[in-house]
């Protein structure tokens, strides 16, 4: 098989809450351009629009979005909304509220709870849904999520939101919100070559619930959110050269072997790097290059 012809099932398949997705899903942060939000230069339209078509093509059924996610000119929602809809019956689609850009791309204060409600609508009106798949709570440094978390679970009694998640949280938020209501997804930051015990735990945590754990920025390690990397560790690389793959299809297919309830959602806007992040799912690592890659991830000391 080549990477044009693997399908998202070849991952595996972790349920949200009662939707079934599979493993390998797909960020659309990298759709709007060539770096995310306003750094670097926005997407051309039709090239977008093809590629969320081909990830359907894939068997990918998980999509990850949000309304923050635009460029100058480009806005992921109204890419998504205008490729895939009508949408096909067992497409999940999450997104996030509780950061905020205003029309010129700032970054503004973060959602109060009772503002959670219109980043939900605006979601809503942007997709062209009548409700939302999964909405994570963005964490936005504060010390509690139970106030913002609750103002979400009433939304979600009332019909508006399907499932709910967290993200960039530690433990403690994660246990907070579980006493509120049901939390299907975790995200968090988390990669290969970022030393987090924190994360760590968490993981570890989401696996014990039976909760999924979504890393973003598995890919793109350290540079975040303005590009995938190019760096990459000779114990990678080498892995790469073993498998006849690239050293990013590597990073994400680690990050698969963490766990069967661990999602990736690597994101791109260029439709051969997405054949080959839909084709890490197939890859299955040694014993032997997971304990080399391991140490990549262990903190220092």
């Amino acid at each position: 098989m080549t990477a044009e012809t693997i399908t998202a099932d070849a991952s595996g398949t972790w349920k949200l809450g009662d939707l079934p997705v599979h493993r390998i899903g797909f960020g659309a942060m990298r759709l709007t351009g060539s770096a995310a939000f306003h750094l670097g230069t926005p997407s051309d339209r039709a090239r977008s629009i093809a590629v969320l078509r081909r990830v359907v093509e894939l068997g990918v059924n998980h999509i990850d979005t949000a309304a923050f996610y635009f460029s100058a000119t480009r806005s992921a929602n109204e890419l998504i909304n205008t490729a895939l809809a009508p949408y096909p019956d067992g497409l999940v689609i999450a997104t996030k509220v509780g950061p905020f850009r205003d029309y010129y791309g700032e970054w503004g204060t973060a959602a109060r709870p009772d503002q959670l409600r219109g980043h939900v609508e605006e979601n809503l009106r942007q997709l062209g849904r009548d409700h939302l798949d999964v909405v994570y709570l963005r964490r936005m440094g504060q010390d509690s999520v139970a106030e913002h978390f609750g103002a979400l679970a009433e939304l979600r009694e009332a019909g508006l939101i399907r499932h709910l998640g967290v993200s960039d949280v530690e433990p403690r938020h994660l246990a907070e919100a579980l006493e509120i209501a049901p939390v299907v997804s975790v995200e968090n930051r988390y990669a290969l070559d970022r030393p987090d015990p924190v994360a760590d735990e968490v993981l570890r945590l989401c696996g014990g619930h039976g909760i999924a754990f979504v890393p973003f920025f598995a890919v793109a390690g350290e540079a975040g959110a303005h590009a995938a990397t190019d760096t990459h560790d000779d114990t990678v690389r080498d892995i790469a050269r073993a498998h006849g793959v690239s050293p990013a299809q590597i990073r994400i297919a680690w990050t698969l072997h963490q766990g069967p309830h661990v999602l990736a959602i690597p994101g791109t806007g260029n439709p051969d790097h997405l054949a080959e992040n839909v084709a890490a799912g197939a890859l299955r690592l040694t014993a032997d290059e997971l304990a080399r890659l391991d140490t990549l991830h262990a903190p220092a000391g």
